[in-house]
């Protein structure tokens, strides 16, 4: 069963409903595989740590959950890259991730991963909340355990869609001058993971 094939769109109750319950199992999914990874002293990412996100987020949602899209998508005016060229394209990221993790510091890298997974968008479905916490996944393991917060930067970049895309563009804008430029998208993420830490209370004396 998948919801948005039945009721045919993302505002209905059911699939907003859905879509909430699946978000706090990805989160309690990712918060787990952030322990396991430090647990046993592999801090990388994977191909499979990505499907696996994208499968808690749109698990019975929609179709081929934790599957590379097996179609060409559009995303505004942005053409993504051939479906067929998607699995040789995320061996390659992740390779460039794994092979940075110590030249790049935490924000940097996850800064990188939150864009390259947009761009690349590998899934039918739920590719910004795959790459949100992707790259949250990645700024755990950098920092070296779970970081908290009353709400956590995937969320807080949910509320700041406007600048959040504006920021993604401008990278995306760079790469067509012949240069990245994570600018933008970087001082975004340092700001509001700025303020998510604050937003922790100080433990009680």
């Amino acid at each position: 069963m998948f919801i948005f094939e039945l009721v045919g769109n993302e505002g209905h109750p059911v699939y907003q409903k859905l879509a909430v319950e699946n978000l706090d199992r990805q989160y309690s999914f990712l918060q787990s595989i952030v322990e396991a990874s430090l647990s046993l002293a592999q801090p990388m990412l994977s191909i499979e740590v990505i499907k696996a996100l994208n499968y808690h987020a749109i698990s019975c949602l929609h179709v081929s959950p934790g599957e590379f899209r097996p179609c060409p998508v559009t995303v505004g005016p942005y053409s993504p890259p051939a479906h067929f060229q998607v699995p040789a394209l995320m061996q390659m990221f992740t390779n460039q991730v794994n092979r940075s993790w110590v030249e790049h510091d935490a924000v940097t890298l996850a800064t990188f991963v939150l864009w390259r997974l947009n761009h690349i968008h590998p899934f039918v479905n739920g590719n910004g909340r795959t790459a949100r916490v992707s790259a949250y996944f990645v700024l755990c393991l950098k920092s070296g355990g779970w970081l908290p917060g009353k709400k956590l930067l995937p969320e807080r970049l949910v509320e700041v869609r406007s600048d959040y895309v504006d920021a993604l563009r401008a990278v995306d804008l760079s790469v067509l001058a012949g240069v990245l430029d994570l600018g933008p998208l970087h001082t975004l993420v340092a700001r509001l993971l700025d303020e998510q830490l604050q937003s922790v209370e100080p433990p009680e004396l």
